[in-house]
């Protein structure tokens, strides 16, 4: 993992200003998130996470489920913006070999959050798998680009609170 500094993170703050932008689309009652893959200068592949189909008739966000302790489970009912993103460039025919994906999360008012934690193994091992080289986040301490492989492996060693 490495933090951007200087030129290199101005030129990654309008990615996630388009991120950002893709978020507010999101039809998730728990978190709007929203990503792009860029491949030389281009976005080549976006989305948002919201139910399947984009329809609000699968939306089971809010239900609560009895899932044992320890389980490791996603308890939204979304596909995520990462997974669509990659679909999104599938479906456009772009090879995300060598590409950079970034991804962020709105409030409610449709303001960037920050990044808390490396957490998701589906959209870890759906990126790695997709070939795209980086990842983008933005934490308190700055843009941190992960290659794929360190950020599937850091993504296994997050532990759910209970309460997510």
């Amino acid at each position: 993992m490495r933090i951007l500094t200087g030129e290199e993170e101005k030129e990654a703050l309008p990615w996630f200003k388009k991120a950002a932008e893709v978020a507010r689309q999101s039809l998730c009652l728990r978190a709007k998130c929203g990503a792009v893959i860029v491949k030389n200068g281009k976005i080549i592949g976006q989305g948002f996470n919201s139910p399947p189909q984009n329809g609000p008739k699968f939306r089971t966000c809010l239900n609560e489920y009895d899932i044992p302790a320890g389980f490791r489970h996603d308890r939204t009912c979304c596909i995520h913006a990462e997974q669509r993103t990659v679909a999104d460039a599938m479906k456009r025919g772009n090879d995300m070999r060598g590409a950079r994906i970034y991804f962020t999360n709105v409030d409610e008012k449709g303001e960037k959050l920050k990044s808390q934690n490396l957490k998701c193994t589906i959209c870890s091992r759906a990126v790695l798998d997709a070939g795209i080289a980086e990842f983008a986040l933005w934490f308190d301490d700055g843009i941190r680009i992960y290659p794929t492989d360190e950020f599937d492996r850091l993504s296994y060693q997050y532990k759910t609170p209970r309460s997510e």
